[in-house]
């Protein structure tokens, strides 16, 4: 129990909180202590009997059973898996900017569902992380099952088609995709390789309450990183850092630089853009 104990501490805290209602919700459901009638995105529910609870408690619960257990137990992996590399690497030292993503995916996944009567969230919401992990490091040679070999720009869809097979809907993860190549083009597509506006950055009150959680957390010796010198890098995690510190400094300056100096910003974009695009680096690391 302890090895399991350290294993879930060791998890980045934003995708352990996600994983852990994910694991939980579904339990809650299974053993009757909640109706699982409760956990549904119902658009008449939600809209006209004001239960408010339901856009969260789809996103998390799953109906388990004989015929679905594998596909949760698949996707429950991806999750942990795709999370986890995003936050400790496109994401690392930047909570406020990764829980913002997931805040700006859920929003979006949560006005398609009561538009297109979509019930539950938990794949879609996952597909999105894995699709903009999937493009900062869209170069990267990644396998699947079986041996099967390919970039991981082409991963998202290869998993379309996966859950179909195993019996999921093809609407859930086309829909995670579109919602996470939506962020991906507002956040670096748009801003940095077209030189238009930056149209997302993450509020105030996020950037201020989950640092101040972070260092409170770092006082208490918890999450406390290693030193660079100590820290073991694998080639995509090591490029996704690199790209993302450059992508988050290119993106506080591009609003008041595009717009003054239209040189400055198309020349900090094809800079950034080589950054992101580029994956040579990755093989200096071991």
């Amino acid at each position: 129990m302890s090895d399991i104990g350290d294993w879930f501490r060791s998890i980045p805290a934003i995708t352990r909180y996600w994983f852990a209602a994910t694991v939980a919700v579904p339990l809650v459901g299974k053993l009757g202590l909640i109706s699982p009638a409760y956990f549904f995105l119902w658009p008449e529910a939600f809209l006209y009997r004001f239960q408010i609870w339901r856009p969260i408690t789809a996103t998390f619960y799953f109906p388990v059973g004989p015929g679905t257990g594998f596909l949760y137990l698949v996707n429950l992996y991806f999750l942990y898996q795709y999370s986890t590399r995003l936050e400790t690497g496109a994401f690392d030292g930047r909570p406020a900017d990764y829980l913002f993503m997931l805040l700006f995916n859920w929003i979006c996944i949560v006005i398609t569902g009561l538009a297109m009567d979509m019930q539950l969230l938990m794949i879609p919401l996952i597909m999105s992380v894995l699709y903009v992990w999937a493009q900062l490091n869209r170069d990267m040679i990644v396998s699947f099952w079986f041996g099967t070999r390919f970039k991981a720009c082409y991963l998202p869809w290869v998993i379309l088609g996966f859950n179909y097979i195993i019996g999921g809907s093809v609407i859930n993860e086309l829909i995670g995709n579109l919602v996470g190549h939506l962020y991906f083009f507002l956040m670096f597509r748009y801003p940095m390789d077209l030189g238009g506006r930056n149209f997302l950055s993450t509020p105030q009150f996020l950037l201020r309450n989950v640092s101040s959680a972070q260092d409170c957390g770092l006082r208490r010796g918890a999450g406390r990183k290693e030193p660079w010198s100590q820290r073991k890098l694998d080639p995509g995690s090591a490029t996704s850092e690199l790209c993302a510190e450059v992508s988050y400094l290119t993106s506080l300056s591009l609003t008041s630089t595009v717009h003054r100096q239209p040189a400055a910003g198309r020349a900090t974009g094809k800079v950034c853009k080589a950054y992101m695009y580029s994956r040579n680096i990755a093989s200096f690391f071991p």
